[in-house]
């Protein structure tokens, strides 16, 4: 069965986002596949973060994220935030970006993304807990297409999903 989930999940090939956030002046970011829009009346976002992540333990405390739309000829923003760990480096320092609305950072590398404001953090006893935010700022440039799941495939992860 879980093969077979596994297998159908892979055809959707979701759009692949990084998530940043800052809190108690750490910021982190990490590659994001689990997100989707989550309400329209108010408008929500949940965003999917792997609790093995560096950027899990800072998202807990956070209080802004911002979701970043990741052009497709940027595979090495994926690279980055998908195949090292916060753990041991800081990503951010690797990369250019502007301090955004509470001191989130915004990559430069990805124009087009949201800012939103914590709502909600769903722990489900899970490999990945769910941040649901509220859009407080949003830029687009519909420069697209965007990178997507099919298109990171050889990005080694930072950390496995069962290393606990």
């Amino acid at each position: 069965m879980h093969e077979a989930f596994a297998e159908l999940v892979a055809e959707t090939d979701p759009t692949m986002v990084v998530v940043t956030t800052v809190a108690e002046g750490e910021r982190s970011g990490c590659l994001v596949g689990f997100h989707s829009q989550s309400g329209i009346a108010p408008p929500r976002y949940a965003v999917w973060l792997s609790t093995e992540n560096h950027t899990h333990g800072v998202a807990a405390r956070a209080s802004t994220f911002a979701v970043h739309l990741i052009p497709t000829g940027r595979h090495d923003v994926a690279e980055l935030f998908g195949g090292t760990t916060g753990d041991e480096i800081d990503k951010l320092d690797r990369c250019d970006w502007t301090p955004g609305p509470d001191g989130v950072p915004l990559l430069d590398a990805c124009p087009d993304r949201f800012v939103g404001r914590k709502v909600a953090w769903v722990d489900v006893d899970a490999d990945h807990s769910c941040v649901v935010v509220e859009p407080v700022l949003a830029e687009a440039t519909g420069d697209g297409p965007w990178l997507r799941l099919d298109d990171v495939t050889d990005v080694d992860a930072g950390h496995d999903a069962d290393e606990s």
